[in-house]
Order: C-alpha cells, then structure tokens, then sequence
C-alpha cells in the first residue's frame, strides 16, 4: 500500500485546501454540513468543498441546488434487526470504504467533515490515518457513525453539553445565514405574497421535517375548520410522499399545503407561530429567527427529540406536546387560543432570542481549516 500523502505538505504548497464534507440523508445532516461549506468559502473563497453522498438522499437534489459537486458513495445503512443484511455489512463497509478513499485521492481531500449518519461512516473509516477528521455532533446522545469517528478525530465540534464523545467541543449547530440573519418583519409581506398566504391574519407554519409527518398531517388538518373559524391562516409542509387534502372555508385566511419548503427563510419570515418535531437542526433555526414554537416530538427512537426542545420550552420560548395527544381537537383547544394570542406570541419569541449558537457555522470553519493546515 503507498504512503499516504502528507496532506498538510501540500496544501500549504498550493495554498487553496479542499474540504470533502459528509452528512447525507436526511436534512438534519445535509443542512449543518451545506452551512458549513458556506461558511468555509466565506472564509476562504479559493478553498474547494466537494459534499459525499448517495443517489437515495436527499443530498442528491440540496447539494447541487447549493452549488457544491456531490461524489456518491454505496450508503452503508446499519440494519435495526438480525438480518441477510448485517451478515453482508462487513463486505458492504469495505466496498463502500474503497470508493470514498478513491474520491478523497482524487478530489486531493485535505479534510474531512463529519455530520454522522450511513455517509459519515466509511467517510471516517476512508480517512483514517490519510486525512484530517473533524466531527460534528448535534444530539447529545452520539450515533453510532460520530461515536467510531471521534476516536481518531482531529477536532470534536458538539451542538450541546454533555455529550460523552472524547475532547468535545461545544460550538452550537451551522445556520445558514439566510436563516441566523433573517428579518421577519421586514420579509413578511413577500413571504406571505409568495405562498399565497393572508397577508393581516396570524399565521401557523406545520411542518414534520423533510419527509413530513403523518401524525402532524392527521391532526392539523383535521382542525381546519377550528383554525378557519380563529381566523389563523396555515402553511402546511406535509411531504412529498404524502398527500393533504384540506377543505376550503371562502371568506377565511388560506390553508395552503405544500409538499416540501425550497424556502425556508420565506417560510419562518411568513409565519407567528410554528408547529413541529423537534430535531435538532429544526429546533436550532427556529430558535435563531425567534419564532414561537409548538414542538411535538417522534414518538419513537431514544427520546432525543423532547431533549432537543427543552431549553426553549425552559426558557418560556416553546411548548412540548406528545405525538398521541396531538389529536384535531388537542390543535383546537391548545394552538388555536395560543396562535391568536398576540401578548403571549411577542413574549414567546422575545425568548426565543439569544437561545443557541448564531455564529456556529464560522466557528466550524475555522477549526476544519486549521485541521486542514490552512
């Protein structure tokens, strides 16, 4: 096997570094990781940022869309159960290994950016002892990818305290700064002209993350009339694998369904309020435009959702409902009252303010160009 290529010889010869970053599959990994690449060419303009990825993620539409080459690599999902599958990990691990360690040769990787999840694995594993490894972390409770990545990282960056990963750093979650330099009041107008939003009436944006939500869908919806009859128009994201069929109340503020948001900041810029899950990427750019916030978290999983959302249901920002009794009549007793509560929405957003990292994204950056010997 050749000696690896002492990356840090050469960039500073060339001077521009190339910052490879992984984190692909869902929004909460491809967002942090685009925030970052925007960051680092604010910083250094010459330095080239290429984002892995596969042909299933969504980082095949973001990723381009953002103006940063995709490289696809064979996904390494870990299965949840004793099956076929996890008995051929081993071969799909090293195969999916191999491919990425060729694209880091060929794109002349000086670092490697990890957000975790099935990109990040053979990332981490393609880089070690070759490439600079920084890691990025945004639930206190690590996964499995970030967990095996942090043993031979160069930098751990963490989005909260007390995750265990070894030499953690605590630097927030990478905003964009279409988001972290939002202006609401000053957007509204476009915002809700763009969506074909009422332009005077209080507004709840829904949405369940990237794929949407069903339970969310189900239960607001459902309510349409109740909301109606307030006066509260909705922007409801419900996924593009799902459908939201929503009666029409003439006379009355808009419901206006949308398979998926290509713009976000429009989208918090239109709303007073929002309803949501609470994953951490989610929960970080609520909190930095200061929107009032009923966080409802997945039912399943390790309850990392709920632990997301609770400094800003404590700092008076947020509430915290259960998936099973987000119900029609749970919206229309306990989201109605609040959404047309305009004392109690100013004071909720006043909270809002100050919770979280606006600057994370650059103070990635430089510690991933420092890695990178630049």
């Amino acid at each position: 096997m050749s000696e690896p290529v002492n990356r840090t010889e050469r960039s500073a010869a060339r001077g521009a570094p190339t910052v490879v970053v992984a984190g692909g599959g869902t929004a909460g990994h491809i967002e942090p990781a685009l925030a970052l690449a925007d960051a680092v060419k604010r910083l250094r303009p010459d330095a080239s940022v290429v984002a892995l990825g596969t042909e299933r993620g969504l980082e095949s539409r973001l990723v381009p869309a953002r103006g940063y080459p995709l490289e696809l690599i064979p996904p390494v999902p870990m299965p949840r159960k004793p099956t076929a599958d996890l008995l051929r990990l081993p071969l799909r691990v090293r195969d999916s290994v191999r491919r990425t360690r060729q694209v880091l040769d060929r794109v002349g990787a000086d670092v490697v950016v990890g957000f975790g999840g099935y990109v990040a694995l053979p990332a981490y594993l393609a880089a070690r002892g070759r490439v600079p490894i920084v890691v990025h972390e945004a639930n206190k409770h690590a996964g499995l990818a970030n967990k095996v990545g942090a043993r031979f990282a160069r930098r751990v960056a963490v989005a909260v305290p007390g995750t265990t990963l070894p030499g953690a750093e605590v630097v927030g979650i990478p905003l964009r700064s279409s988001i972290t330099g939002l202006d609401r009041p000053g957007l509204r107008a476009e915002a809700r002209a763009h969506f074909g939003l009422d332009p005077d009436a209080p507004t709840l944006l829904v949405f369940g993350g990237s794929q949407g939500a069903r339970s969310l869908n189900v239960a607001v919806s459902g309510a349409a009339k109740e909301l109606a009859d307030a006066g509260i128009g909705v922007l409801h994201a419900h996924g593009p694998k799902n459908t939201l069929a929503v009666q029409e109340f003439p006379g009355r503020p808009a419901y206006v369904p949308v398979s998926y948001l290509e713009r976000m900041d429009l989208a918090y810029a239109a709303a007073d309020m929002v309803l949501c899950r609470s994953g951490a990427m989610t929960v970080a750019e609520v909190s930095a435009v200061g929107l009032p916030a009923v966080f409802v978290p997945l039912p399943h999983g390790n309850g990392e959702q709920a632990l997301n959302a609770q400094p800003a249901v404590d700092a008076g920002a947020a509430l915290l409902v259960d998936d099973a009794e987000l119900t029609p009549a749970g919206v229309a007793e306990l989201v109605v009252p609040l959404v047309t509560d305009a004392d109690r929405v100013g004071k909720m957003s006043a909270a809002a303010v100050g919770l979280g990292h606006r600057e994370a994204d650059e103070v990635l950056a430089r510690m991933v160009l420092e890695a990178a010997g630049t």
